[in-house]
């Protein structure tokens, strides 16, 4: 019987299907791999068909699955809602702040974050880190409050709060011959290996827009999937790199990278707090959102 169902299976099954494997699932629910087999399979008994089938080392889920899925998913999505209701109606300490954002908003968020949660030290936040097209999946599913991201995906229906600047600026390794000089050509650049964040980084089609503007034909050298992964190498010669002024905030006193003066750097982008459009926001939610506001003007005014 399908009203046996509870909460909890519920819980699991979106995890299964968000993650794809019983063992993923299970360590991101800290159970063990058998524990949340036997609730799948409790799960396929009451409803009286298969759930999930395995194809080789892949999980699917079934029609019957997919359907379960979308209604877990909507009884779990308004369960929060409704405990957001009755947050607000408490106040503002007792709600829940969920948050996903792209790896190069790791190097200021969690400050930001943790300054909000002195403020209000109940809030219970999650913070989950991820590339674009992992948050971009994450958004598309409505799994968080709010997604922090440079470029926000204007082919979904979203709201997009800007908050702050983010600077852009070309870096190479420390002793790199156009280090001393000033206001550089962007064309000087074009007979130069570059070191690159992967397709659909917000960095990477920033980086590429400009050149293209400038006719200029990148030379990647390598790809990249981390910042520090490409500051690593930069720092060890193997190319130039086009990186967020937020990721350097660490590594400006260790001279292991020269900032290059290049006319049109930093290519001044914006910070995004986004959202489906039409979610109903929380009061957690939305004090965040005014916290991340009145910072990103402070930051203005403190780098004139």
């Amino acid at each position: 019987m399908i009203r046996r169902l509870t909460l909890h299976q519920l819980t699991i099954f979106t995890a299964l299907a968000q993650h794809g494997n019983m063992t993923r699932a299970a360590k991101a629910l800290h159970m063990s791999t058998p524990a949340l087999s036997i609730q799948i399979k409790q799960m396929s008994d009451a409803i009286g068909m298969p759930l999930h089938e395995q194809i080789g080392r892949k999980l699917y889920l079934t029609d019957a699955g997919r359907r379960v899925e979308e209604a877990a998913r909507d009884i779990l999505n308004r369960l929060e809602a409704l405990d957001s209701e009755i947050a607000e109606l408490q106040g503002l300490e007792q709600g829940r702040l969920r948050l996903s954002i792209i790896t190069t908003a790791k190097y200021f968020v969690p400050k930001l974050l943790g300054s909000f949660c002195q403020r209000h030290p109940a809030i219970e936040v999650s913070l989950d880190v991820a590339n674009r097209d992992q948050c971009l999946n994450r958004l598309e599913r409505n799994l968080d409050d709010l997604y922090i991201m440079g470029k926000y995906p204007e082919a979904l229906a979203v709201e997009a709060v800007p908050f702050m600047e983010n600077p852009l600026l070309v870096i190479a390794p420390s002793g790199h011959p156009l280090a001393d000089r000033k206001n550089l050509s962007p064309k000087l650049l074009a007979e130069e290996s570059f070191v690159m964040r992967e397709q659909g980084s917000g960095t990477r089609l920033a980086a590429e827009s400009f050149f293209e503007s400038h006719k200029i034909e990148l030379k990647t050298r390598m790809t990249l999937g981390s910042n520090e992964a490409v500051k690593q190498a930069v720092a060890g010669g193997l190319g130039l790199a086009v990186l967020s002024q937020h990721t350097l905030i660490l590594d400006r006193a260790s001279g292991a990278f020269a900032v290059l003066d290049v006319k049109g750097f930093p290519l001044i982008r914006q910070w995004y707090a986004v959202y489906p459009r039409g979610k109903r926001i929380s009061a957690v939610t939305s004090a965040f959102l005014q916290y991340l506001i009145s910072e990103g003007e402070k930051s203005i005014r403190s780098h004139p």
